[in-house]
């Protein structure tokens, strides 16, 4: 296994010769963000489980822990990672989970990756290992730094490892099937999200609205009876299809777009296939329009763009910053990595 001097020398060497680096676990995640810089970091061989506590809903591990290792050891005491991280791929690591910051279906209803970051050890770029958080929420005060690598990239260090929160898995799960448009279907969403129903995902494309309920099977049920529509029994693949991306919709030629809006936001007319996501808050749209268009609309109705996949990142595949906002990311990147050896260019 790989030792943190190991990953010391190699960071003190490239500062010293102003030699990028870029951090790499399972590379499932290579197409998200900007181009590549440097030589490659590889993370896999520091991997392993730290520490685990059931009972405090806790568990610790190394940047280059198998998300599936991972997921299966949760599993065998009927827990699990709330914000249903996609995978991507088979060597999916749990450090490239925390640095995509990438959630699944149920992060509109149980919240994202920073959500259950909890703490962090993180290998600066002059080679010092910094601790940040700790293993329970009330360790979390002040700057919360390790909330704040989630979604980074890599961009501001080597993540070592992690301390995340986890939750038991819900008793009961029913998926429903309802014929709507997407006008219905957001206005319907929005009313169900602001009731004590047991929603944790939903996904309307093409006229059909699906709903998923989890949670007791008490709970479960009188929704069901409440919102009507039709069972759809083993619906568990289609949820992890949606997940991974692997549904019809996610294929061709055009640019995938994530569009991120207020939850009440009617129709995006934008001229492309579109999949709506977490109760009306996130968009996917494919279409071959240029990105000023795209974000001159999503941004009229008080959200923001990404180019998820495919397309051209010439115009910059996350939202430009706002200039003061863009200085703070700056003298971060500078206070962790004055020699800008960390992934270089990947986020702007």
């Amino acid at each position: 296994m790989q030792s943190i001097e190991q990953f010391q020398e190699r960071v003190r060497a490239a500062a010293a010769d102003k030699q990028p680096l870029r951090i790499r676990g399972g590379g499932t995640k290579d197409w998200y963000g900007q181009g590549f810089e440097g030589e490659i970091l590889d993370t896999r061989g520091y991997t392993g489980v730290v520490d685990y506590e059931p009972t405090e809903l806790v568990i610790t591990a190394r940047c280059g822990t198998p998300l599936a290792e991972i997921e299966a050891i949760l599993a065998d005491r009927n827990q699990m990672l709330a914000f249903e991280p996609p995978h991507f791929g088979e060597g999916a690591t749990l450090g490239g989970v925390i640095a995509a910051g990438l959630a699944g279906p149920r992060r509109a209803n149980s919240g994202g990756v920073r959500d259950f970051v909890l703490g962090a050890k993180l290998l600066d770029g002059k080679g010092d290992v910094l601790t940040f958080g700790g293993q329970v929420m009330k360790n979390v005060a002040g700057y919360d730094v390790s909330r704040m690598l989630a979604g980074s990239l890599g961009t501001l260090g080597l993540l070592l490892e992690v301390s995340v929160k986890v939750l038991p898995r819900p008793f009961a799960e029913t998926t429903l099937r309802l014929e709507m448009s997407e006008i219905d279907a957001i206005r319907r969403l929005n009313e169900w999200g602001g009731q004590p129903l047991p929603l944790s995902a939903s996904c309307w494309h093409e006229g059909i609205l699906l709903l998923r309920l989890s949670g007791a099977q008490a709970a479960v049920d009188a929704a069901v009876r409440l919102i009507g529509g039709e069972v759809v029994e083993s619906a568990a693949g289609y949820w992890e299809a949606l997940r991974e991306q692997r549904l019809p919709f996610f294929g061709g030629d055009d640019a995938l777009w994530r569009l991120s809006v207020p939850s009440t936001t009617g129709a995006i007319v934008l001229g492309g296939a579109q999949l709506v996501e977490w109760g009306g808050a996130q968009r996917w749209l494919r279409t071959g329009l240029d990105a000023a268009t795209i974000r001159r609309t999503v941004s009229s109705v008080g959200g923001h763009a990404t180019l998820f996949r495919g397309g051209d990142k010439s115009a910059g595949v996350f939202e430009p910053l706002q200039p003061a906002l863009a200085r703070i990311h700056e003298r971060l990147k500078a206070s962790f990595d004055p020699a800008h050896i960390f992934n270089p260019g990947r986020l702007f």
